[in-house]
């Protein structure tokens, strides 16, 4: 967001539109934001271009004036803007409609939740040919989460050479077999 009064006046009608919903003022990043219950709903700024009110949960919003739009396609998944560039463009009556669509929408709990990316484990050749070659260690080691797999993957993988690989593969069997984790000491 660039800092300059170019918006002054009409951030501030902005904001006397919002004071007359039931939402709460805060500064989060540097910027004007209003939360619900601690949960971000919508927030005001001002661009080189227009300024803007941002609606943290715009996707959920039925937007049949459709005033909103996705600044990022493709990147951002739940917050919509509506953009103005004069304060004649500021319709009270529309914006309080939308602002208390988004605050139902907050005591609904409707919020996208952020994908989790799982990465595959990808076990190097040398542990792999000893879990195949020990019936036991593949056993104990499938049992680990595999949050603990990485751990000693990355183990055995960090060394440059193969005979220092094969060394930690050696260590870290009767941790495996004895169902302790690489790092379970430290936790």
């Amino acid at each position: 967001m660039i800092k300059n009064d170019q918006w002054e006046t009409e951030l501030e009608i902005l904001k006397t539109i919002i004071a007359k919903t039931e939402l709460v003022e805060t500064n989060k990043w540097g910027g004007c934001v209003y939360v619900y219950n601690n949960k971000n709903v919508i927030g005001v700024g001002g661009f080189k271009k227009f300024f803007t009110l941002w609606f943290f949960n715009g996707a959920f919003l039925k937007d049949e004036k459709e005033h909103l739009i996705n600044s990022n396609e493709g990147v951002t998944k739940s917050l919509r803007q509506w953009r103005f560039t004069s304060k004649e463009e500021i319709n009270e009556k529309e914006i309080l409609a939308y602002i208390r669509e988004a605050i139902d929408n907050e005591k609904q709990e409707k919020i996208i939740k952020p994908e989790k990316t799982k990465s595959e484990v990808i076990i190097p050749t040398l542990l792999q040919n000893e879990l195949n070659s020990d019936g036991d260690l593949k056993e104990a080691y499938l049992k680990f989460s595999p949050y603990k797999q990485k751990e000693f993957i990355e183990y055995i993988e960090t060394a440059k050479r193969e005979e220092t690989k094969l060394s930690r593969i050696e260590k870290i069997k009767p941790m495996i077999l004895n169902n302790i984790g690489l790092n379970d000491k430290y936790r």
